[in-house]
């Protein structure tokens, strides 16, 4: 099965960026919708944003024109890259499908963004 590896999380003050890489053990190639979810303390987890095979994307509002998702033409991996971070955005990203279905969640990767 499919195992998910989400990488390039940490610590960045408000207005800095990051870029987070979600790699596949497989290839994702066929799978038409990936996206990135979060969850942050205290609450549940998210959507953020999707990507279709085809590259169309949305996005939450939230992040909406602060965010961009994008995945490899290799098909194995997914990325996001975050701009103009806000305290609020803090939690643990993750990488999964559309739910329909899910893959098993990989761990998460950590974003901390302080004020």
């Amino acid at each position: 099965q499919v195992r998910l590896v989400e990488s390039g999380g940490g610590l960045v003050q408000a207005g800095g960026s990051l870029r987070l890489s979600c790699v596949a053990s497989g290839s994702i190639f066929s799978i038409n919708v990936m996206g990135w979810y979060r969850q942050a303390p205290g609450k549940q987890r998210e959507w953020v944003a999707t990507i279709t095979r085809g590259g169309s994307t949305n996005y939450a509002d939230s992040v909406k024109g602060r965010f961009t998702i994008s995945r490899s033409n290799a098909g194995n991996a997914v990325y996001l890259q975050m701009n103009n971070l806000k305290p609020e955005d803090t939690a643990v990203y993750y990488c999964n499908t559309d739910g329909m279905p899910f893959l098993p969640w990989g761990q998460g990767t950590q974003v901390t963004v302080s004020s």
